[in-house]
């Protein structure tokens, strides 16, 4: 099944050649059948190439899903064009009456904030409380993750010494989990931030489960035991050349960066890539389209604003 994206989306023809199954949303709305509806509060600065990372990803799946973008009204995007913005995005005030299966909130390039000085942290407080009522499953990212967990959870984050960046092992340590449902034991997922959260601080809240983790970079993947909440503290969506491109324009304007570990062949960066997370980013995103929307949300969404969801399978039940 396709994923649905707007008619003129950037994306698309990239997406095209890489022969990705999309549909237009002309096409989508002749056809008899109810989409998955996911929300992408895209925080990036580099809107269209996340857009499409994650189209990638979603489009991944028999599943039919439709994709709705939405980015902050209280914040001006630097990166993109306001007609790019003004044709495919939405705000919270649009969409605060909708109802969605999932939803997924990016990282952003401010790890080093703190969360209430970010200039849109009320509007994505916000998002926050709407996600509780309007959305069934909700995958927060990176500082995405690490902004849910302190908003939901009170977990602080914490400034590490040196900057975690590259691709590194992670073991599954929750197998019987739906949403790692097919991992290998190791698996690897690409990181790059400046600030972590502690796992005792995760292990103190009973609603959490850590489901993978790296001895090297801490936890990776966290889910309440519901699903209704996953956190990840990586970026399984990046494309072979992300990290390369982030490398490479910190060079050019001389910082100080160290070459992302694991991550070029022999730690060469005038070496190829080695592209070793694609497989398991596609599974990530399958499994969380398949077990905690397509088999847990009702077919009505408005069951939703009416409290009658279906309750957490307990066949998936971990």
């Amino acid at each position: 099944m396709p994923l649905i994206i707007p008619n003129n989306l950037p994306a698309a023809d990239t997406l095209q050649q890489e022969n990705i199954f999309t549909m237009r949303e002309r096409r989508a709305s002749l056809q008899d059948i109810r989409p998955l509806k996911v929300v992408i509060v895209n925080l990036m600065p580099t809107k269209i190439d996340t857009e499409t990372q994650l189209a990638r990803v979603l489009a991944n799946s028999p599943l039919q899903v439709e994709m709705t973008l939405v980015a902050m009204g209280s914040h001006e995007s630097k990166n993109v064009s306001r007609e790019h913005m003004k044709t495919f995005y939405k705000t919270i005030d649009e969409i605060k009456k909708d109802y969605f299966d999932g939803m997924i909130l990016t990282g952003a390039p401010i790890e080093q904030m703190d969360f209430e000085k970010v200039d849109y942290w009320s509007e994505l407080c916000e998002i926050f409380e709407f996600a509780k009522t309007h959305v069934y499953s909700s995958m927060f990212i990176c500082w995405g993750a690490q902004a849910a967990l302190y908003y939901y959870y009170g977990i602080p984050k914490h400034i590490m010494d040196e900057k975690v960046f590259g691709v590194f092992e992670h073991r599954v340590v929750r197998p019987h989990n739906p949403l790692v449902r097919g991992f290998d034991e190791v698996f690897y997922a690409p990181h790059s931030r400046h600030t972590e959260v502690y796992r005792e601080d995760i292990e103190k809240q009973k609603e959490l489960r850590i489901l993978a983790d790296s001895p090297e970079v801490g936890p990776h993947i966290i889910s309440t035991e519901n699903g209704r909440q996953i956190f990840v503290l990586g970026h399984q969506e990046y494309d072979k050349a992300t990290l390369a491109h982030e490398y490479f324009r910190d060079v050019n304007k001389g910082l100080d960066i160290k070459v992302p570990a694991n991550y070029f062949k022999n730690d060469d960066p005038d070496d190829e890539i080695l592209f070793r997370w694609r497989g398991h980013a596609s599974l990530l995103f399958s499994n969380w389209l398949n077990y905690y929307l397509y088999q847990a949300t009702p077919y009505n969404l408005d069951d939703l604003r009416d409290g009658k969801e279906d309750a957490w399978r307990e066949a998936f039940a971990d």
